[in-house]
């Protein structure tokens, strides 16, 4: 027998997006111990500049192991959150960070151009992401100048 939906409201993926993100600002667990591939479905798809499509949870674990490895810490700002709900299992969220990677610091606005501006599309159903595309520039340190001749 198939299992069975559960109906949720634009609130409720919003808190399952926020704890998501949540646990990955606390290093991969959440403050109540959930691990983070907890939040996602076992099919789940995640998309990440410069490393691509995940496809399940071994590979977005992969995913995530990768990107602990260049990113030391990041917090986002929970509090200016912009949400785009469709009343249907997709939602989206513009918001900003601040962290440290492997090659420096990072914080929204230092300076304009640089890091911690980012957009993310999640599906959420059954309580689980479904699946998460990320859109922001993974240069956190703000390396990569020379090709850009407006910086």
């Amino acid at each position: 027998m198939p299992a069975a939906v559960t109906p949720m409201t634009d609130e409720q993926r919003k808190a399952v997006v926020t704890a998501y993100l949540k646990a990955f600002d606390n290093g991969g667990t959440s403050h109540d111990g959930t691990p983070i591939l907890d939040y996602f479905a076992e099919d789940a798809q995640f998309f990440f500049p410069k490393w691509g499509l995940a496809h399940g949870k071994a590979e977005i674990s992969r995913t995530f192991g990768d990107l602990g490895s260049a990113v030391k810490s990041v917090e986002h700002h929970f509090a200016a959150f912009n949400w785009i709900v469709t009343g249907t299992d997709l939602l989206a969220v513009e918001g900003t960070t601040h962290g440290e990677h492997r090659d420096g610091p990072w914080r929204v606005g230092v300076p304009e151009w640089g890091a911690g501006r980012w957009c993310g599309v999640f599906e959420v159903r059954d309580l689980l992401i479904q699946r998460a595309f990320i859109y922001l520039d993974p240069d956190y340190a703000g390396k990569d100048v020379a090709r850009y001749p407006w910086l």
